[in-house]
């Protein structure tokens, strides 16, 4: 699966989402009625959601890891719960990053899978069993916020601070997923990445309405070696302009740039456009770890193009170092409480 958020979701509301307006009142009647009225079940562990306001990439996948690696420093096994975004597999599946295939499970279930227990799971619940079955003792969702499915004790929203809520409109006519102010109600706090203010007004909002703000920075992970030098970079992610804003603080230089759609597999023309711009301009190539989960097991150029990209991985890192343990010992307490009653 492919998603690409229309560009003019993320300027201010236009005569498109004016247009698009009645559509996305319907929408967001139906997503407001199923998150209030849904049931949602509570698991026997602590459940921990990490979601966003709106469609796209925020960071929730680097958040994820972050709270997997700081749930198994506090002596607990971690299990996270995928849908499994852009992989072809429909049912529930323990992930194996040495065997599985991007497109059998998805690339971000694959990159998880290296750091914990992972399912992929179109039904939230039968995945959140599965994981207990195979030995977890706290969950982590990747995203299903708005689902209602799963009860969670913790939500931690990420907002991106460059493009924050887009428009302010709801799907079809903008990128937010459900109502504002019932998406609020049923977080815990917001993480506010990067060092952008178009969060801003919204940040202000969820802190008066007494919602925790907690603050980080996607930072790269020893990056190769490509300060001054000439890049081709490509990124099949939500926001491709993160990747490239990354490239540039590290020092490359990028000729050329190819963004494409969120978990878009290339096609053999795509590979083949990528490798002969980087040989006609000599540009080291140079892409996202889930661009490059998404050419493992593959054979010919997309082995060919795998070899030759230099991979810069990234990491979340929270501002105080203790706001990963804190959220795993709140979940953790809110998980008793909810048992006890």
């Amino acid at each position: 699966m492919v998603s690409e958020a229309p560009p003019f979701w993320w300027k201010k509301g236009d005569w498109r989402a004016w247009a698009l307006a009645p559509a996305s009142w319907i929408y967001g009647a139906i997503a407001g009625r199923n998150m209030k009225k849904a049931k949602r079940l509570e698991m026997e562990v602590p459940v921990i959601c990490v979601g966003n306001f709106t469609v796209g990439g925020a960071g929730k996948t680097p958040t994820v890891i972050a709270l997997a690696r700081a749930a198994r420093a506090k002596g607990f096994k971690p299990g996270v719960l995928s849908r499994g975004y852009g992989g072809g597999m429909d049912r529930t599946t323990v992930v194996d990053h040495a065997h599985h295939r991007a497109k059998d499970v998805g690339d971000e279930p694959l990159l998880i899978a290296r750091e914990a227990l992972a399912v992929i799971s179109r039904k939230r619940i039968e995945g959140a069993r599965r994981l207990i079955d195979e030995g977890a003792n706290l969950i982590i969702m990747d995203d299903g916020f708005q689902s209602a499915k799963l009860h969670f004790d913790y939500a931690l929203m990420v907002i991106d601070t460059i493009r924050g809520i887009g428009n302010g409109f709801m799907v079809p006519a903008g990128p937010v997923r459900a109502p504002i102010d019932l998406q609020l109600k049923f977080s815990t706090a917001l993480l506010k990445v990067g060092a952008g203010n178009q969060a801003d007004p919204f940040i202000r909002k969820a802190a008066r309405a007494g919602k925790q703000v907690l603050e980080a920075a996607i930072r790269p992970v020893a990056p190769p070696d490509i300060a001054g030098k000439n890049v081709l970079a490509f990124a099949g992610i939500a926001d491709p302009e993160k990747f490239f804003r990354t490239v540039t603080e590290i020092g490359g230089i990028i000729s050329a740039k190819r963004p494409f759609g969120d978990h878009q597999h290339l096609t053999e023309d795509e590979i083949s456009d990528i490798i002969e711009t980087a040989d006609a301009g000599d540009l080291i190539i140079v892409t996202t770890a889930k661009d490059a989960v998404r050419l493992i097991g593959s054979h010919g150029q997309a082995a060919a193009l795998l070899a030759r990209s230099q991979v810069i991985d990234v990491e979340m890192v929270f501002d105080s170092p203790a706001a990963t343990g804190r959220i795993i010992d709140q979940a953790v307490a809110a998980a008793r409480k909810r048992r006890v009653r």
